[in-house]
């Protein structure tokens, strides 16, 4: 995993304003059970593209996956609002899995 999160360091130094790196290394970070930098970088994603749906998805996921079940649900419902009031359809699929995993919790 090093060498992976490395490698996405770098893509994200190289480009800052991309949001995938951002989002990338807070999955390899959730994965390791980095959860405050995991969620930190998933902000990140957010803030260089605030319709970056599953990067609230993945934010919900992350605090579950902590046992921090209210504020992932409240994560997920502020996400599921963002992605509805976007109207695009990968915005209401992104709403739709958002509360899939919100019944989950």
């Amino acid at each position: 995993m090093a060498d992976r999160l490395q490698k996405l360091r770098t893509l994200y130094e190289a480009d800052p304003s991309d949001p995938f790196a951002a989002y990338a290394i807070g999955l390899e970070l959730a994965k390791s059970g980095a959860t405050e930098e995991a969620l930190a970088w998933l902000d990140a994603a957010l803030e260089a593209d605030p319709a970056y749906h599953y990067a609230r998805f993945q934010k919900g996921r992350v605090l579950a996956d902590a046992g921090r079940t209210d504020e992932a649900r409240a994560a997920l419902d502020a996400g599921i609002e963002k992605a509805r009031a976007a109207g695009d359809p990968e915005a209401q699929h992104a709403a739709e899995e958002m509360a899939g995993l919100k019944e989950t919790l």
